[in-house]
């Protein structure tokens, strides 16, 4: 994950998200959303901050951070932060 630049959360909402889907294969779709619901259990349970490898329209960026929420489009950060799910490589916890 070398290629990902590392990003601040406040920074993410002036960033400009494509409506492409960056995974090709439905598997990774699937284990991506399985992802982040245990990211979302742990930032509500322990308040356990995760890495989200996402892209932006300028490149591959990488945030630490805490989920607070998770809809069937978006992942919500603290203080309102979105970022969209069919942007999003993968998340490590």
């Amino acid at each position: 994950m070398a290629a990902f630049e590392a990003i601040e959360k406040e920074l993410i909402e002036n960033l400009k998200f494509p409506s492409s889907e960056v995974l090709k294969e439905e598997v990774l779709i699937k284990e991506r959303r399985m992802e982040l619901d245990r990211a979302l259990a742990l930032g509500n349970l322990e308040h356990s901050k995760i890495q989200i490898y996402f892209e932006d329209e300028a490149g591959k960026k990488v945030v630490n951070t805490t989920v607070w929420g998770v809809t069937d489009k978006r992942v919500i950060l603290k203080q309102g932060v979105v970022i969209p799910i069919h942007r999003i490589h993968t998340v490590k916890l």
